[in-house]
């Protein structure tokens, strides 16, 4: 999804996050876990950080269940893309959405 959010278009500093969303407990780091930077609630809500470069490597949402990685961080090109806007109540005014992908004013029901 391209999530419009203010936290993600904070921690990116762009007008919006494209993110690869996977359920927390099946994410794994599997290497510099060590030089990670945790910004918020290492038990809830969370951004992780590169502590070398500062790159925002993925985020933990919705109360601790849900980890999202940035798709831009990924080094390979991703065999998935974005199928919906998200938070688009609260985008980024100067943005505008040019693509044909569902938006959804908040977070779509499951």
């Amino acid at each position: 999804m391209n999530c419009h959010c203010s936290n993600c278009r904070r921690t990116t500093g762009s007008a919006f996050k494209p993110i690869a969303g996977i359920r927390h407990e099946q994410f794994r780091l599997v290497k510099g876990a060590e030089a990670m930077l945790i910004y918020g609630n290492p038990d809830e809500t969370h951004d992780v950080h590169c502590g070398t470069c500062g790159s925002l490597v993925y985020s933990v949402v919705r109360e601790g269940a849900y980890a999202h990685v940035p798709m831009g961080t990924l080094v390979d090109a991703p065999t998935i893309r974005p199928t919906a806007h998200i938070f688009v109540g609260s985008k980024a005014p100067w943005y505008e959405i040019t693509d044909d992908l569902p938006q959804y004013r908040e977070f779509p029901e499951e």
